[in-house]
């Protein structure tokens, strides 16, 4: 039962951040230049690290899958590391930076389809005790910026001699 309510959460949370997203976050967007728009949806996901939580005794019951937890932890990581890396890219006008958000990007993505596919096919929400609360608000709120990202990422850049 715990397997359904999670992805229960998970469904309506994405619906829920999608219509945030919608009506109040993409028209503020419009006239942002990408590499400013950009740079906080990469700082959300510099706080990626917390995933680190489904390797923490205590914070998980001692019979999470490994086939899961590892994965998605250190696959949380790398897109904490690579956010923080494209954060700077941008900040610092790197004439790359676009190439560094979009491996964070493809890196993040695949990260999070991966983590929920392991989670869902080996049934871990029994296991997950306090990181319950990752995939069923933090991972959906991931998954609606990392679209507002791509649609970012695809939009054509400003003429401001940005060098992005």
């Amino acid at each position: 039962m715990s397997g359904i309510i999670q992805l229960v959460n998970l469904v309506l949370s994405v619906v829920a951040f999608s219509l945030v997203a919608r009506w109040y976050v993409m028209p503020r967007l419009k006239g942002v230049p990408r590499e400013t728009a950009l740079q906080p949806f990469l700082l959300l996901h510099t706080f990626r690290h917390i995933g680190l939580m489904f390797l923490a005794s205590g914070a998980v019951k001692s019979d999470l899958a490994t086939v899961f937890s590892r994965p998605a932890a250190y696959g949380d990581l790398a897109a904490s590391i690579l956010a923080f890396a494209s954060l700077i890219a941008l900040r610092l006008r790197w004439r790359f930076a676009i190439v560094v958000v979009w491996v964070f990007t493809v890196e993040g993505i695949v990260d999070l389809l991966t983590a929920i596919t392991l989670g869902v096919s080996n049934e871990v929400a029994e296991g997950m005790g306090a990181t319950f609360w990752i995939p069923s608000v933090i991972v959906p709120a991931l998954l609606v910026s990392h679209v507002i990202i791509v649609l970012l990422l695809l939009r054509a850049p400003e003429r401001e001699g940005s060098g992005l």
